[in-house]
């Protein structure tokens, strides 16, 4: 039976005829004297869900108290239970996940238990969006022909994955080929409300992608969350987190003729990266929002993790119903998703003093100019006016200085390629119009489509040697570019559909041809990507490209027809088209008026069902996949899927053991910024890495090698490839004589002072019984939400980390996967105390009772004796975190709650 705490059970009216119940918020708020209607939507809606959830066990009526009276500015040790409707996997983080919920299977057979305990008891959708590469562009057939390739080189994931589509009850797969996780959820999984037992309810999710926030444009909380961390609540965990600052962002005005989605984006990521939102809600309000699309929502949604914040949420208004209504949803839902948050006393967007806020902030939208970001990190604007100043001071500036070190000279200079190419430094060779935050968005695309198709009608092409590429978000961006006859013109210029899927932004963007990549080593180029994506670390886009640039999908074919981004393209033409003519970008720049008056054939709802109609249906690719039946996961042998080694030794009750770490070693001191790319890549395996050696000794040829990302179902791989990127820089190498660092996964291993592979480092220091913690600095583990950098980082024997600051869900990653996240005090750092990693090293205060966020003590011990003791904050946040850490991690202690039921 329902409860109904506070008399908050009630009904509301759906239509003319319909009713339903629902936990009213706005009785909650009359029955405890508090003014409801003053706190921020999304505190709101946490709010329902702790309301609905509250079984006196895991969630109390404390708990509901506590959220009800949230204070904008007070201390935040509340730690609140969210219970979310559902759960998101993309492929990549999904297998893994998928892996240890087999795992639990196999520990609860082996003891004798139904391994049905073992069971999602949530909807959880997975869709296959990351394994596709741009292997073939420029032809006719290139979408088919990279699908067969994926094929090929995933059968045995996907094997499993049908595997586990047969295995349990709640956990449904969309295929490859439909598009990229955040749009099918856009589009398709996300319903509005729900309904169980009678009751509606809001809909909420985590997903396993950090760009899990790209619904929060429709009104729905979700974030991304690490697999560890979604799969315990799969399984019955509500996500914990302390109550968070709300800070309220107010755009006002309009933005110019000109000025796309992707610059104000890219100009939110700059303002509130540098408001250090990290951890915090921000919620949009305003006359200017309300403005806003519900793509333009969307795509500001979506970057959340570029600039920190936990969410970027934006209240359901009637321009959430008609996104609802031309995507195909059924005009039930419809009524009963407007209906529910009219009752709640939710619907519309917020005016300026309606909510209080932490903290607010106020953008004018007419201030919004057409920018890109880049070269190496999201929140690195630079207006399109300054490019090529910007580029070029970077191309002579110190690495230190998010420069290139090279010759100022050398910026001019032309090589060829072995084949007879001329290239030069800045000469874009990746353009791609992929990714999320912009494939899903009408507004940009149809932009894209049109200034392709005044470009070729002036008589401008793209170097046949840049490698474009069109991976569209669903495959109803194919359709509306079809209907709007532009697709033909994209194509002329080289951006045919390659895929659907992340590709490019996620490291996916395949290879360049062998004379390219020779140029580029041999003559140590800084050549460009330009890309509609949300990432551009290091190493990402590709190994041998080191300037990544976001920007707008039209900007991205202007800059490939450019070739190279040291075009000013704000004063300089981008080509010669017909007879000679110079072409400014000002003569083919689409208007708003013509991109509005082609929006029609973005919003058919006819063409959303038919594409959405098929999700079951499997393909001929998909069907022909034969996977193995039964409840419990036999793991035959395989490169790609391995029994995961975190339930070795599993037994009822936790190792009580000392956990105290004494006489450590440093495995690696990093500075700021060190990403989950550089902890844990998806891109290429080199051959001569560990993982790439580890393949060859398997038989694995080098062609197929596939990604890190394919092969995160294998631990031998990932382990291999932990803190493996080309590009991170381990301090404890000393500089060469040029100042230049050396790069890629090497560590000194102590006290010989041996040059080896971390992981070779990390083994020897296990089999000696040496601990191991790692140094970093600001930002330790921005990115992804990347499991494998805190599960590698485990198996590599890391006890602690100790950096500067962390980002959110990596720091939720390692606790929950039992390695200690410990902060600086002050301006205490790696680099201020003289770290070389000859030291070693005790961490003191861990031993007894741990409280969250408590002082514990590092002990130096210098080689000459010296022994100096710093100040550490424990990262471990709350009280549930406590739990998980004492049973090894969260899945531990997740299955030792199963067993026990």
């Amino acid at each position: 039976m329902p409860h109904n705490l506070n008399d908050t059970l009630k009904e509301f009216q759906i239509g003319p005829s319909a009713k339903g119940q629902f936990y009213s918020l706005p009785q909650l708020g009359k029955t405890l004297g508090v003014a409801i209607e003053r706190l921020p939507v999304s505190i709101r809606l946490v709010l329902e869900s702790v309301l609905r959830n509250c079984d006196g066990k895991k969630v109390t009526e404390e708990h509901v108290r506590q959220l009800a009276n949230w204070d904008p500015t007070g201390a935040r040790v509340d730690e609140i239970p969210f219970v979310v409707a559902r759960v998101v996997l993309q492929d990549f983080t999904g297998v893994p996940l998928l892996a240890d919920l087999a795992a639990m299977r196999n520990v609860a057979e082996k003891m004798g238990q139904n391994p049905k305990k073992i069971e999602p008891l949530v909807p959880v959708d997975l869709v296959v969006d990351h394994s596709v590469q741009v292997d073939h562009f420029r032809e006719k057939k290139a979408l088919d022909l990279n699908m067969q390739l994926e094929f090929q080189r995933n059968n045995e994931r996907y094997q499993f994955m049908k595997w586990g589509m047969q295995a349990f009850d709640t956990f449904g797969v969309v295929q490859p080929g439909f598009g990229i996780v955040h749009q099918v959820n856009l589009e398709y999984l996300a319903r509005g409300v729900h309904r169980k037992d009678g009751i509606y309810y809001p809909d909420t999710l985590v997903g396993t992608d950090s760009h899990t926030t790209m619904i929060n444009g429709i009104g729905v909380v979700g974030w991304g969350v690490g697999g560890i961390e979604a799969e315990a609540g799969m399984l019955g965990q509500p996500v914990y987190f302390l109550t968070p600052d709300v800070v309220g962002v107010e755009l006002q005005g309009r933005l110019r003729e000109g000025v796309t989605a992707t610059d104000l984006v890219l100009t939110i990521t700059e303002m509130l990266r540098r408001e250090k939102v990290v951890g915090k809600f921000v919620e949009f309000f305003g006359e200017g929002t309300a403005s806003l699309s519900v793509p333009d929502r969307a795509t500001i949604g979506n970057m959340s993790p570029e600039y920190g914040a936990t969410m970027g949420f934006f209240p359901v208004d009637e321009k959430t119903i008609e996104y609802f209504r031309g995507t195909g949803r059924t005009p039930d839902e419809i009524a009963a998703f407007e209906a529910y948050f009219r009752a709640q006393e939710l619907f519309g967007i917020p005016r300026a003093g309606e909510i209080d806020y932490t903290k607010v902030l106020t953008l004018d939208l007419s201030t919004v100019a057409p920018s890109l970001a880049g070269p190496k990190r999201p929140q690195d604007r630079i207006e399109i006016g300054n490019v090529k100043r910007t580029f070029a001071d970077l191309f002579s500036k110190p690495v230190a200085e998010n420069g290139f070190s090279k010759d100022p000279e050398d910026l001019e200079r032309v090589y060829k390629t072995s084949d007879g190419i001329p290239v030069r430094n800045g000469d874009v060779l990746i353009a791609a119009i992929t990714s999320c935050t912009n494939t899903s968005n009408p507004s940009v695309m149809l932009a894209a489509g049109l200034l392709a198709k005044k470009a070729v009608q002036a008589g401008l092409h793209v170097a046949p040697h840049i490698k474009t590429s069109l991976a569209p978000g669903s495959r109803v961006v194919t359709e509306y570019l079809k209907a709007a006859g532009l697709l033909p013109y994209l194509e002329k210029l080289g951006f045919g559909v390659t895929a659907y899927g992340c590709t490019t932004c996620i490291g996916n963007a395949g290879d360049l041809t062998p004379s390219l990549n020779e140029a580029i080593v041999q003559n140590d180029l800084v050549a460009a990507a330009v890309l509609s994506g949300n990432r551009n670390f290091e190493a990402r886009i590709h190994p041998n490209i080191r300037a990544n640039f976001l920007a707008s999908p039209p900007l991205v074919v202007a800059y490939a027809i450019a070739g190279n981004i040291l075009c000013d393209l704000m004063t300089e033409p981008l080509g010669k088209g017909k007879n000679g003519r110079d072409i400014y970008i000002g003569d083919i720049w689409p208007t708003s008026d013509e991109v509005n008056a082609l929006m029609r054939f973005a919003m058919d709802e006819e063409t959303f069902k038919d594409n959405y109609e098929k999700v079951k249906k499997p393909s001929t690719l998909w069907g022909k996949i034969k996977g193995t039946s039964g409840q419990v996961y036999d793991w035959p042998k395989s490169t790609y899927i391995a029994q995961p080694p975190f339930f070795e030794n599993f037994t009822m009750e936790p190792d009580s053991g000392a956990r105290s770490i004494r006489g450590a070693r440093a495995l690696g001191i990093f500075g700021d910024s060190v990403t989950t790319d550089h902890i844990s890549p998806a891109g290429s395996i080199k051959d001569t890495s560990p993982a790439g050696k580890y393949l060859l000794e398997n038989g694995v040829l080098k062609a197929d090698f596939n990604s890190y990302g394919s092969r995160r179902g294998n631990h031998e791989v990932m382990m291999r490839g932990t803190f493996a990127n080309v590009r991170i820089k381990n301090l404890m190498i000393p500089p060469r004589e040029d100042g230049t660092r050396v790069e890629g996964g090497y560590t000194l291993f102590q006290p010989s002072g041996e040059q080896l592979s971390i992981y070779d480092a990390a083994m020897k220091y296990i089999a000696e019984g040496t601990p191991t913690v790692v140094f970093g600095g600001e930002e330790y583990g921005t990115g992804s939400s990347r499991d494998w950098a805190a599960k590698g980082t485990q198996l590599l024997g890391v006890k602690a980390v100790i950096a500067r600051s962390f980002e959110r869900i990596h720091r939720s990653n390692l606790v929950g996967m039992g390695v200690l996240p410990l902060q600086f005090k002050g301006e205490d750092s790696a680099q201020s105390l003289g770290l070389t990693g000859t030291e070693t090293f005790d961490i003191e205060g861990i031993e007894g009772e741990l409280r969250p966020q408590q002082d514990v003590t590092l002990v130096i011990h210098r080689d000459g004796g010296q022994t100096q003791r710093v100040p550490l904050l424990l990262r471990i946040d709350t009280p549930i975190e406590v739990d998980y850490f004492n049973h090894g991690g969260i899945l531990p202690f997740v299955l030792r709650q199963l067993l026990v039921a």
